[in-house]
């Protein structure tokens, strides 16, 4: 009996020996809080990442546990790496460590990962306007993917000519420079990257023609406006030459073309129009008189046909010897009849 209660005190002295020493650890900071890192907190769907947990006391045998959530994923002595794939949201964390030495333990912050996506190759637009001496340009940067913010960088050549500038709006990052007219010729790009390591994108390398002191600041304007005169004269010359022709073709064709009147059958025969004067109306001099008439086959069948009105005109003319009667009679006045 006396052996099992010589035990207890013996534990229980252990005990408070253990408590006075994670106390005093504690108060001496000599067992601090473990770090919990990793290389970055930006990461693409399916990416592997290294989680690396240890303490700044490098002479205590410490124990490491990583959780997740409150899922204890892998237990370690010494300083602990876990190895994970992320590809899920659930993935992202929170993930903490815990380090412990005998019965006193401590936990790290907790540390979450964030799904971040690539930007695509930016797109560079250059616009210049030149006077005599100098020519002032401007540099637009745009990557119409990725997570925001994206950070944009402009060089000339390889060498950086502008600080970095942050977009957290879908819109392009601009950078005006200014250069003088001396003949050479400059190349131009910029990047892209947002908070992916090692992900950084370049634009194509646009190269600006060189120019002269001398040169004109408006021959750009001049030649587009030349090149507008001579497609509308070419234009023009179209109608004329092409267009115009055909018109006048297909006018004549249809000016000559038979007009046909009513839709009288045609058959083989001889046809005789048979018109009778209305002879119970006065007739008025110098005016046609209505006729009315009716087109007869040799079958004796009639077909109608259109009725047709002119007003003649008379001039009188001396008589010709072809037109003078065989009786020879004198008293006739001939005229000419014109429609």
């Amino acid at each position: 009996m006396w052996k099992k209660s010589f035990l207890m005190f013996l534990f229980s002295l252990s005990v408070q020996k253990a408590a006075l020493d994670c106390e005093r650890m504690r108060k001496t900071n000599e067992f601090p809080s473990p770090n919990l890192n990793s290389q970055t907190d930006a990461v693409m769907r399916g990416q592997n990442v290294s989680l690396s947990c240890f303490n700044q006391n490098k002479s205590l045998r410490i124990t490491y546990f990583l959780f997740r959530g409150e899922k204890c994923l892998s237990v370690q002595n010494g300083p602990m790496t876990f190895n994970l794939t992320i590809s899920e949201a659930c993935d992202l964390g929170p993930y903490k460590c815990k380090a412990q030495v005998s019965n006193c333990s401590k936990y790290s912050r907790e540390f979450n990962f964030t799904f971040v996506d690539p930007v695509t190759a930016p797109v560079l637009n250059i616009s210049a306007v030149q006077t005599k001496t100098d020519r002032y340009i401007m540099l637009r940067c745009i990557s119409f993917n990725g997570s925001l913010p994206i950070n944009y960088t402009f060089f000339e050549k390889n060498m950086a000519i502008s600080p970095a500038i942050s977009k957290n709006v879908r819109e392009p990052a601009e950078f005006n420079l200014t250069k003088n007219n001396t003949g050479e010729r400059k190349e131009y790009r910029c990047e892209a990257k947002n908070r992916l390591p090692d992900h950084a994108k370049y634009s194509q390398l646009i190269t600006m023609p060189s120019t002269g002191g001398e040169s004109c600041p408006f021959c750009l304007q001049l030649l587009l406006l030349g090149f507008l005169l001579l497609v509308l004269i070419v234009i023009s010359l179209i109608l004329a030459f092409w267009i115009l022709p055909k018109y006048k073709a297909r006018k004549a064709m249809k000016d000559n073309a038979p007009r046909v009147y009513g839709n009288t059958p045609m058959e083989d025969g001889i046809y005789a129009n048979i018109c009778k004067n209305q002879a119970d109306e006065k007739s008025v001099p110098g005016l046609l008189e209505p006729r009315q008439c009716v087109s007869k086959a040799r079958d004796g069948t009639e077909c109608s046909q259109e009725i047709h009105y002119a007003t003649p005109m008379f001039q009188e003319v001396a008589p010709r010897d072809q037109e003078t009667c065989n009786d020879c009679k004198t008293g006739y006045v001939y005229s000419e009849l014109i429609f």
